[in-house]
């Protein structure tokens, strides 16, 4: 078997077999996966605060949804750069940059709450978009060394693995105020020394534990003439059902966060408790992600565009619950755990279909193009919810979402082709 080159920097790789291929996919998937829960940890903890510091710096409630707007419009902006990143040094120092990049963002965020400055608050989440959008590439480095047979589990093991650093990070905002102000920083930014030191720990966990790098072995095995491990990665494109894939992530992703940014908002006007919308929010989570590796599981047995289809079903019994029990609390919350049930198969079927539908070259460019799309159908969606809300009600704006889950499905026969 022809010996696949070592990525430039890293110790030589030799020849291949199957049982060697396996050993480095699962120890990628490790790092990966502690990755994601150091991401979670730094995110979660970010985006709790995001709201709270846009509003006391900018003395206007009314701005609390720049903080999170700011940070999506950051994660679509560098989706595309780091994954070009990717395709020429790798995974480990694409995935490295977009995790120092937010930590930069975390210190302009830090200057700018002890100067007051909005402006100067509202780049430095931009630039922790950097760190959302490293989290969304960790899923399709999970796939780089995967096969017809394993690549929608080894995603969602990905996926699954942000659950830990989601629950975390929000937990971390009372600890750390104790230490913001033990150590003298602004307000509301206490917690933000959890989100340094789970950055820095994910950057060396990426430069030391992706040897060999994922994407560079997977571009040199497929790369040698008559490897059996390079056959069994590389794909042949397919580019309909590429774009399939990626209307049916961005389809899935808008009707998530549109429906979910508005349902704390509805069940306030409904008198429910905040304990009531948190418990809510974190059952929506929870679907979101704990199940992903069954439906990884099952997109690798049943097929891909059969799994992108059950989730865009649990998506439409989502929207429709919340459309007939919009004024039931438990309705709302039966609807919100099925809304991040859909989301969950989709978008894990639907990123395991991109990747094994584009060819080697393309690959890494498709992928980031679906961060981006991703990224701005969700904001669009948060920012068109409201207006929607107020317009024809919490039941109008899942009608209304339903009808994006009507063109994802009537668009399948697309994706077969």
């Amino acid at each position: 078997m022809p010996e696949a080159r070592a990525p430039e920097g890293q110790q030589p790789v030799p020849p291949l077999d199957e049982a060697g291929l396996i050993a480095i996919r699962r120890r990628t998937l490790w790092v990966l996966s502690f990755g994601q829960i150091l991401g979670g940890i730094a995110f979660g903890a970010t985006i709790s605060l995001g709201a709270l510091l846009a509003a006391d710096i900018s003395g206007d409630e009314a701005f609390s949804g720049l903080a999170t707007a700011a940070i999506t419009l950051g994660t679509a902006l560098l989706a595309v750069p780091l994954a070009a990143l990717a395709r020429g040094r790798g995974r480990r120092i694409s995935l490295a940059s977009g995790m120092l990049i937010a930590l930069g963002g975390v210190a302009v965020v830090i200057v700018a709450a002890a100067l007051r400055s909005f402006p100067l608050l509202l780049s430095g989440f931009a630039l922790i978009g950097a760190g959302q959008a490293a989290n969304l590439q960790s899923r399709f480095a999970a796939v780089d060394l995967s096969t017809d047979r394993s690549r929608g589990r080894d995603l969602s093991i990905v996926v699954w693995a942000t659950t830990i650093g989601a629950v975390l990070g929000p937990n971390l905002i009372g600890p750390g105020e104790v230490i913001g102000d033990a150590l003298g920083m602004p307000a509301l930014t206490g917690p933000y020394v959890f989100t340094v030191v789970a950055q820095l720990l994910g950057v060396a966990l990426y430069l030391i534990g992706l040897r060999p790098d994922p994407l560079l072995l997977a571009q040199r095995l497929v790369g040698a003439v008559g490897g059996r491990a390079g056959s069994a990665i590389a794909r042949a494109d397919r580019p309909r059902t590429a774009r399939y894939a990626i209307v049916a992530v961005a389809g899935a992703h808008g009707v998530m966060v549109a429906v979910m940014a508005m349902t704390p908002v509805h069940l306030t006007h409904h008198g429910a408790s905040i304990q009531v919308v948190g418990l809510t929010i974190s059952l929506h989570i929870a679907g979101m992600y704990a199940l992903a590796p069954v439906f990884g599981i099952l997109a690798d047995r049943l097929g891909r565009i059969a799994t992108v289809l059950v989730g865009q079903a649990l998506l439409a019994a989502s929207l429709l619950t919340a459309a007939i029990a919009q004024d039931s609390t438990v309705g709302v919350t039966v609807a919100l755990v099925l809304l991040g049930l859909g989301w969950s198969a989709s978008t894990v079927a639907g990123s395991a279909l991109l990747t094994e539908s584009s060819s080697e070259e393309l690959r890494t460019r498709r992928q980031g193009r679906s961060d981006l799309a991703m990224s701005l159908v969700g904001g669009t969606g948060a920012i068109l919810a409201g207006i929607v809300l107020g317009w024809i009600g919490y039941g109008g704006l899942a009608l209304v979402a339903l009808s994006i889950v009507a063109v994802v499905v009537a668009l399948a026969p697309m994706g077969r082709r």
